[in-house]
C-alpha cells in the first residue's frame, strides 16, 4: 500500500476539530475531492459506522464503502475500506502547544497492471493534495466557529 502522512498544528480546541472532523456531513467541505461521505448504517459516529464513498479524482470516480474500525473520542478515527477502492484512513488529534496537533495518513493499494500504473499516475498527487487541503478548511470552521 502507498501511504500519505500528514501533520498540522491548528489553532483551535480538540474538541471542537474531533467534532468536526467526526461529523460525516462536513467530509465533502474538508476533504478535497470527496463528492459523497453517506452513512450505511443507524450509527453514523465511531466504530460499525459505515459510508458510502465517491472521490471525483481528476478523470476518475473512485468509489468504496468504508468502515470506522478504531475511535476514541477526542484523540481517533480509523476508517477501513471494506469494498471498492482500497483507501484507509487514520485521524490522530493532541494538544500541544499553539493548538491541537492533527494527524492523518491516508493508505492507498492500487490494482495490478496498466491500469494500476494509470491511477498511481493520478492518485499519488491527488492523495497529497487531498491531506493537505484539509488544514485550510478545518481552520476555517474554527475561526467561523469563534465568530
Amino acid at each position: 500500500m502507498a501511504v500519505v502522512r500528514h501533520e498540522a498544528v491548528i489553532d483551535g480546541s480538540r474538541d471542537l476539530i474531533f467534532d468536526y472532523v467526526n461529523g460525516y456531513q462536513n467530509v465533502p467541505e474538508y476533504m478535497f475531492g470527496v463528492k459523497k461521505f453517506e452513512p450505511l448504517t443507524e450509527v453514523t459516529s465511531g466504530l460499525g459506522s459505515r459510508f458510502a464513498v465517491s472521490i471525483d479524482a481528476g478523470p476518475k470516480t473512485l468509489k468504496s464503502v468504508v468502515e470506522c474500525t478504531e475511535w476514541v473520542a477526542g484523540e481517533l478515527i480509523a476508517l477501513v475500506a471494506v469494498e471498492g477502492f482500497k483507501a484507509d484512513t487514520t485521524w490522530r488529534f493532541a494538544d500541544v502547544d499553539g493548538g491541537t496537533a492533527v494527524n492523518v495518513e491516508f493508505a492507498y493499494q492500487l490494482p495490478g497492471g496498466l491500469a494500476g500504473k494509470a491511477l498511481g499516475a493520478i492518485i499519488g498527487p491527488f492523495a497529497n493534495q487531498a491531506v493537505r487541503h484539509t488544514d485550510s478548511k478545518i481552520a476555517a470552521h474554527v475561526a467561523a466557529q469563534r465568530g
